[in-house]
């Protein structure tokens, strides 16, 4: 397995074992985890003390322009009971995140090392966070790191039935407009395929990043 040192140098993400772990080590400084993501890697663990970084094959990612949406979503659209910011609570919308229990996971991989390089990330303008509020309280949302025409999802909660799913919808919206080509879903799952997510491989997902 290949260990990382204080530089802030990343093997190729093709180098990535059967599991899809490119590397184990270094650091959360917020250099590593951009350079990280703008080479198809991310970080994914449960302690501070043991850093692993992925890249795992095939990639799950969402073409801005290929999303579903139902249409019992577009009703709750149309019924508009939500309202809409981004980057307004980038540090709730974190914790929320990181309070979040999800099958299969005894522990949350949003540390407090990684919060705080995300918060330093989200200051230099590489991260941003969208917000859900109904009646004033925040009720969903979602955060990830912005590389320009790619946005690299992290994670999303939810305490209101569809809000996280809404946030998403207003999110891929926005990315069109600017001309986003991919937003990157890092590992499958049913609901990001119903919103029109698919699996592509590896190596096509960093001809995007390229």
């Amino acid at each position: 397995m290949y260990q990382l040192t204080s530089q802030h140098v990343f093997p190729s993400a093709l180098s990535a074992n059967k599991e899809g772990v490119v590397a184990v080590g270094g650091d959360l400084s917020p250099e590593r985890i951009l350079i990280a993501y703008k080479n198809g890697i991310f970080p994914w663990f449960e302690n501070d003390d043991f850093l692993a970084w992925w890249s795992p094959d095939p990639r799950m990612v969402l073409i801005p322009e290929k999303l579903i949406i139902s249409k019992s979503t577009k009703k709750i659209l149309k019924d508009n009971p939500f309202k809409i910011t981004f980057n307004r609570s980038f540090n709730e919308v974190v914790n929320a995140c990181a309070k979040v229990k999800r099958f299969g996971q005894d522990a949350t991989w949003i540390t407090s090392g990684l919060k705080k390089s995300f918060n330093t990330l989200h200051k230099q303008g590489h991260a941003f966070s969208v917000e859900v509020w109904k009646d004033y309280e925040l009720v969903g949302g979602l955060y990830g790191i912005d590389l320009g025409d790619v946005f690299c999802g992290e994670s999303m909660f939810t305490k209101a039935n569809n809000a996280s799913k809404i946030g998403f919808i207003f999110l891929v919206k926005e990315l069109v407009k600017n001309g986003y080509k991919l937003i990157d879903c890092q590992v499958p799952s049913a609901h990001l395929k119903s919103l029109g997510a698919e699996e592509i491989s590896r190596s096509d997902f960093l001809k995007y990043l390229s």
